[in-house]
């Protein structure tokens, strides 16, 4: 008699889409913000969460770069826990999340951390040139964000209040407040954000 069993890659597969969903909420990002972020369509998005699509190689390696995560956060098979630190190796540098300020101009970011399945805070590091700014595009969302200036002064609104923020300063605000931020001097601003979502 033909033995038929559920192939050993199956439960893998399977698990896929779930972990993508569940990874995209962790981030409070909708599925066509996650689509434009890893520059796929929101209809393989939906089909790869929903499991009516196995996605290619090349798929899961850009959802996988969207969400911050390793390829093999989403084929794991092996039930062990994830560990409890996660270590970015400076060659290895994170991009800036797309939605953290997608109107910003004359600004360059790169990303230091990334949200986790354990953590929920993400790091930006920053260099915004004379005449930089977040634009006009500024998404309000539950949750918080730090500011470390390092060199030059980056001028902050938050809530109809302006804060001067020189080298060595912080400011600390909630992100479902109206909040913008400039660089008036002639001097390049270098900054750390530190993002904690609602």
């Amino acid at each position: 008699m033909l033995n038929v069993s559920t192939p050993t890659w199956e439960p893998i597969v399977d698990a896929i889409g779930p972990k993508v969903r569940a990874a995209r909420s962790r981030l409070g990002l909708s599925l066509q913000q996650l689509a434009v972020r890893a520059d796929v369509s929101a209809a393989a998005v939906h089909k790869v969460e929903r499991g009516d699509m196995v996605p290619t190689i090349t798929t899961l390696l850009k959802l996988a770069g969207a969400l911050g995560q390793p390829v093999s956060a989403f084929v794991d098979d092996t039930g062990a826990e994830p560990p409890a630190a996660v270590h970015v190796k400076a060659k290895d540098r994170l991009p800036a999340p797309r939605d953290w300020v997608p109107g910003a101009l004359g600004v360059r970011a790169e990303g230091r951390a990334a949200p986790s399945d354990a953590l929920r805070a993400a790091a930006v590091d920053v260099v915004v040139e004379p005449g930089g700014s977040s634009g006009d595009t500024r998404p309000r969302r539950p949750g918080e964000e730090l500011v470390l200036v390092h060199e030059g002064v980056l001028t902050v609104e938050v809530a109809g209040e302006t804060y001067e923020v020189e080298a060595g300063d912080t400011v600390h605000y909630p992100t479902d407040r109206g909040h913008a931020w400039h660089n008036a001097g002639d001097t390049a601003v270098h900054a750390t954000w530190v993002i904690l979502r609602g």
